[in-house]
């Protein structure tokens, strides 16, 4: 009669270590194969797990900011040491987590002061806080936005403890609005929020920053996606079309602005960020508020952000990945694209596609690139990969947009590829059907 017992959770949890997960992590593969009465399923069910963790893929969508994907590609590295996160070294004395990186971004973007906290909404709900609590706050109707994640000005707002004063119509708002609601209520700060991620077309009107400077309460404006200059001085040429309109946090500064809140992982081409710059009065007030220290950022995030920094005030703009990829030109994608297609069976093509910013920024825009097209759906079998590629579908084709792709992964992109042929993973070439 034959041994019909299952193996040990321990011995079967030891014949995966070829998946590089930790003995615990092993373990629950291993019981859960054998609960399910399959324990040649426990290497499958290890490898599954292991591709829950974060790790590096091949933006190939054409979404340069790419929110699931972690929005601006940063590089950063440090050695394991100890740095000077809150020590002045000039006095030997403690001093603040602010006084590195803040300076640096208020040069870039010719502000009096500037402290970093952990998101954008982390630097709007500070500067509400300190400014604001207790007080009224006005705000255009057509700019009480929701942005990612279900998170809406109003809320942000209400959590700061001021109150909301909603001035003007969805469509139209005017300076009388803003003057009529400081005539009846304790306003204490003048919001203006960009409308990043929609548009409103039409019979519209709005109030400029200048207008609003006019008034008695300081204007307040969270531009969002994190342009330091619309000049775009790191660089070759003139700043690109695509960008036409966009608010940039120097130019809305020199317009009256008190504050400028933004994003560091946006446009500005850094890690996930918040920054609060402008005029170093209300900056300290921010900065001295007790929420400060919670929303604050780890030496780490400080560290990339630096860097980046650092890079916009050398006016080196291809030491930032995003600007990389943003500025390059169409002919050198399609160039890419044509060599890593000479290189394949037929049936890949090189095609123009349109890239967009992404990340909630710059709705409508299109940036003009290259990519290849392969008939069907081949989207799981290319993230089956390693490393992961990450395309799109449209009319039922597999789109791999060679704009968000570093020209250093080219290789890796032709690598997968050629295992799509070798492997045989075909797909439908009609693509997927809608029930």
């Amino acid at each position: 009669m034959s041994d019909t017992r299952p193996p040990s959770v321990d011995s079967l949890a030891g014949s995966l270590t070829q998946s590089g997960l930790p003995h615990p992590l092993l373990v629950d593969a291993a019981r859960e194969a054998i609960a399910a009465g399959d324990p040649s399923s426990a290497l499958r069910r290890a490898e599954a797990r292991a591709r829950t963790q974060l790790r590096p893929v091949v933006n190939a969508t054409g979404v340069l900011l790419h929110t699931n994907l972690g929005r601006a590609p940063v590089a950063h590295s440090q050695l394991a040491e100890a740095q000077n996160l809150e020590l002045s070294l000039a006095t030997g004395k403690r001093g603040s987590r602010q006084a590195t990186v803040g300076p640096l971004l208020a040069k870039a973007c010719q502000a009096e002061a500037a402290i970093v906290v952990n998101n954008c909404a982390a630097a709007v709900l500070l500067a509400l806080a300190a400014l604001a609590s207790g007080r009224a706050v006005s705000v255009s109707r057509g700019e009480l936005v929701e942005i990612g994640g279900g998170f809406r000005v109003p809320d942000v707002l209400a959590q700061s403890g001021a109150e909301l004063v909603e001035v003007g119509t969805t469509n139209r708002t005017r300076l009388a609005d803003f003057s009529g609601a400081a005539a009846k209520h304790d306003i204490a700060v003048a919001l203006q929020v960009h409308q990043s991620n929609y548009r409103i077309t039409g019979f519209t009107e709005a109030v400029s920053v200048s207008q609003l400077s006019t008034l008695d309460a300081p204007v307040v404006v969270d531009i969002g996606s994190g342009l330091l200059d619309a000049a775009c001085p790191w660089l070759d040429g003139p700043p690109p079309t695509w960008l036409s309109g966009e608010p940039a946090a120097k130019q809305t500064l020199q317009a009256g602005a008190a504050l400028v809140i933004f994003s560091g992982d946006k446009l500005l081409g850094g890690p996930q960020a918040g920054i609060i710059a402008g005029k170093a009065e209300l900056v300290k007030r921010c900065e001295s508020h007790p929420l400060a220290r919670a929303l604050r950022p780890g030496g780490l995030v400080l560290g990339s952000l630096q860097q980046t920094v650092l890079s916009y005030l050398k006016r080196d703009g291809q030491a930032i990945p995003f600007w990389k990829m943003a500025s390059a030109d169409p002919q050198d994608i399609q160039r890419r694209a044509n060599s890593i297609a000479a290189k394949l069976a037929d049936g890949v093509e090189v095609v123009e596609t349109k890239a967009v910013p992404g990340g909630g920024t710059l709705p409508s825009i299109t940036i003009p690139s290259f990519g290849l097209r392969l008939p069907g759906d081949h989207l799981e079998a290319l993230r089956s990969g390693e490393p992961p590629i990450i395309g799109r579908i449209e009319d039922g084709c597999t789109y791999l947009d060679l704009r968000s792709v570093d020209p250093g992964n080219d290789q890796l992109v032709l690598s997968a590829l050629l295992r799509l042929s070798t492997d045989g993973s075909q797909a439908d070439p009609a693509g997927p059907t809608t029930p």
